[in-house]
């Protein structure tokens, strides 16, 4: 059981729904979006929503056991500096459980977007915000303070109608499927010299690319999301620590006899 734990840039409490008192007592709803925080749903256990920066986190030095962040760091400004201020909050011994898009996300829809505005006005602008990859991620954790790292990756596909449905699921808020409020990711392009707006046959273009390269033999089209997931714990005594380079007493070339060891010590 973690007695206090931070959810970093929460929005309306997505992980809180899914949490139990068995696991935490009290937690923290931090996000920049005061609207995204008042509108939060209902969970089990006691809840405390602060409006702050996840830059910029308003806690003292060692007050948190868990931290967690679910599909919020991509927008951040400066990742490692937000990694300091979580690594920074936790306890020692804390641990930080996080969640964020990874470097191919949505790479039919950039790619389309990207060819289309090439052949139709002459250059592009990024109108997909910038992710990190994979391979950066061990070492911005790292240089934030945290070890016994766990980076992993995963993919996952939706499929739409087409280019135009993918783009309103992306930036809708939410859509009214028969008598139920459908919420849709709210996710607009952050790059701040992102070009305002996209001529018609471009994005006519960019629609037919991107079936003609992507498309599915149903006529649907994929768009891909991938998913970091980290864990990072704060230094402490009581922690397992790997051992000093040259105390091996076993080689790995002798892990080829264990088969005979084992079959002779049948015997």
């Amino acid at each position: 059981t973690f007695p206090l734990a931070l959810d970093v840039g929460s929005g309306r409490g997505y992980i809180a729904q899914h949490l139990t008192k068995e696991t935490i007592e009290k937690l923290i709803q931090v996000d920049i979006s005061e609207n995204a925080l008042k509108n939060a749903v209902d969970s089990e256990i006691p809840t405390v929503s602060v409006v702050a920066d996840e830059e910029f986190l308003p806690f003292k030095e060692d007050t948190f056991d868990l931290v967690v962040s679910s599909l919020s760091l991509h927008w951040v400004n400066d990742l490692p500096r937000a990694f300091r201020e979580i690594h920074q909050v936790l306890k020692p011994d804390g641990v930080f459980i996080g969640a964020m898009f990874g470097g191919d996300t949505l790479y039919e829809l950039r790619c389309s977007l990207q060819l289309a505005e090439l052949e139709r006005e002459g250059g592009f602008s990024p109108h997909v915000s910038p992710f990190t990859a994979v391979s950066d991620l061990g070492h911005l954790l790292s240089r934030a303070g945290f070890n016994t790292l766990t980076v992993d990756t995963d993919e996952i596909q939706v499929n739409y109608p087409g280019l135009f449905e993918v783009m309103e699921d992306l930036q809708g808020k939410y859509i009214l499927y028969g008598n139920i409020n459908v919420f849709c990711m709210g996710e607009s392009n952050c790059s701040w010299n992102r070009k305002p707006l996209l001529h018609r046959e471009t994005m006519l273009a960019a629609a037919a690319i991107y079936q003609e390269m992507y498309g599915n033999s149903d006529g649907s089209v994929p768009a891909t999301f991938q998913i970091y997931y980290m864990i990072g714990w704060k230094f402490h005594e009581s922690q397992a620590r790997p051992a000093q380079r040259g105390s091996a007493t076993v080689s790995f070339g002798d892990l080829a006899k264990i088969d005979g060891l084992l079959s002779r010590g049948k015997k």
